[in-house]
C-alpha cells in the first residue's frame, strides 16, 4: 500500500508521520510531499530517510491513499486530482468540511457514514473534533439542546512560525509576523479571519461541524475562540444545556465509557486536565464537571486534548485505518 503525506515537512505532516509509525499502519511504500522548494528534502519514517517529493510525481505513483495537511487552497486543487487515480483522500485543511458531497469524520462519533465511494473524506477542526467527542454520548442520552463555548488554543496550532514567534518574544523580541499583536503574556481573541456576523471563521467552523459531524441541525453551537501562549494543546470551557435533566454522576459514567475520552475531574486533589498533560496524547481529557446552577438541565465541563493529535493527525490516520479495516485501501 502506498501511502503520500502531502505537507510532510510541516507541524501536522510530521505528526502524521509519527502517528503512522506509533500505530504501524500497514503501507509498504511511504511518499513524503511538499511544496516544490521543499523537494529533496529528507524526512524520517522507522528510521529510514525518505526524499520529499512534488505532488506531481506522488500522482503519477497511484497511491492508495493520501493524508493532506498543506491548506485549504492546495487541497481544493490536488485533492481531486489524486482522487482521480483511485486515491483515498482524509484532508485536514477546511476545503471540504462544509461540502454537501463530503463526509465530516471523527470515527469514534460516525464513522459508520463512510462509505467504498468516499475518496475526499475531511478531516474536522481541531476544537470540534475535542468537543464533540464529548458531546457525543451526552446528546445519544439527553439530547443537547444548546453548547457555549470559549477555546483556549495552543501557538502549535497556526503552524511552526507562531511557535517561533512565541519563544522568539519569550526570549525578547518585539516582532509581531505571524499574530496582529504580541502572543507572549498575551491572549487574542481572534483566530481566523474576522466574518460579517461579528464571528470568525473558526468560530464559525466549530457551530456549523458540530452540527454535520453530529447529524443534528437542531443543536445550536455559539463559540468565542482565543490563542493563548501555550505550545501544545487546546483547551476548551464548555457550558451544555440539555432537553432533560441528568444526574452528574451518569455523565461522569457516561463519558468514563466513551472511547478515546478520558475522565479527570478530581478537584479536591487539584485534578482536572491541562494541555501540558495531553500533550503527545491522543485522548481527550475531560474534567470540571459540574452542573450550572444559573439554569436547568444544564452542565459546565473542561476539554483538553493535544491539538496536532486528536485534533488533526491521529484522527486523520483513524479515518484512514477505518478505510483500511473495510477492505477500501
Amino acid at each position: 500500500m502506498k501511502v503520500a503525506v502531502v505537507g510532510a515537512t510541516g507541524l501536522v505532516g510530521s505528526a502524521m508521520l509519527r502517528i503512522l509509525e506509533e500505530r504501524n499502519f500497514p503501507l509498504t511504500e511511504l511518499i513524503p510531499v511538499a511544496s516544490e522548494r521543499s523537494v529533496g528534502q529528507k524526512v524520517l519514517y522507522k528510521g529510514k530517510e525518505y526524499s520529499v517529493v512534488s505532488a506531481d510525481t506522488a500522482i503519477s505513483m497511484k497511491p492508495a491513499l493520501a493524508l493532506f495537511s498543506a491548506g485549504g487552497s492546495t487541497s481544493l486543487e490536488l485533492a481531486p486530482k489524486f482522487a482521480a487515480v483511485g486515491c483515498r483522500v482524509v484532508d485536514n485543511s477546511s476545503a471540504w468540511r462544509m461540502d454537501k458531497d463530503k463526509k465530516l469524520v471523527v470515527p469514534e462519533v460516525n464513522g459508520h457514514v463512510l462509505t467504498k465511494d468516499d475518496y475526499i473524506i475531511a478531516n474536522p477542526n481541531c476544537s470540534t473534533i475535542q468537543m464533540v467527542m464529548v458531546l457525543q454520548p451526552i446528546h445519544l442520552k439527553y439530547g443537547i439542546k444548546r453548547v457555549v463555548v470559549s477555546t483556549y488554543q495552543s501557538v502549535s496550532g497556526t503552524g511552526k512560525k507562531a511557535v517561533k514567534e512565541l519563544m522568539d518574544q519569550r526570549a525578547g523580541s518585539t516582532e509581531n509576523i505571524v499574530y496582529p499583536h504580541r502572543i507572549d503574556l498575551n491572549c487574542l481573541p481572534h483566530i481566523d479571519v474576522f466574518q460579517e456576523n461579528g464571528y470568525t471563521k473558526e468560530e464559525m467552523k466549530m457551530s456549523l461541524e458540530t452540527c454535520k459531524i453530529m447529524g443534528d441541525d437542531q443543536i445550536k453551537v455559539t463559540a468565542t475562540t482565543v490563542r493563548v501562549p501555550v505550545v501544545g494543546g487546546h483547551s476548551e470551557s464548555v457550558n451544555i444545556e440539555m432537553h432533560n435533566d441528568f444526574q452528574e454522576s451518569d455523565i461522569r459514567e457516561l463519558l468514563s465509557n466513551q472511547s478515546g475520552v478520558v475522565v479527570v475531574d478530581n478537584p479536591s486533589m487539584n485534578g482536572y486536565p491541562m494541555p501540558l498533560d495531553a500533550e503527545g496524547k491522543d485522548e481527550v481529557f475531560v474534567g470540571r464537571i459540574r452542573r450550572d446552577f444559573s439554569q436547568p438541565n444544564t452542565l459546565n465541563c473542561w476539554i483538553v486534548a493535544d491539538n496536532l493529535r486528536k485534533g488533526a493527525a491521529t484522527n486523520a490516520v483513524q479515518i484512514a485505518k477505518y478505510l483500511h479495516n473495510q477492505g477500501w485501501i
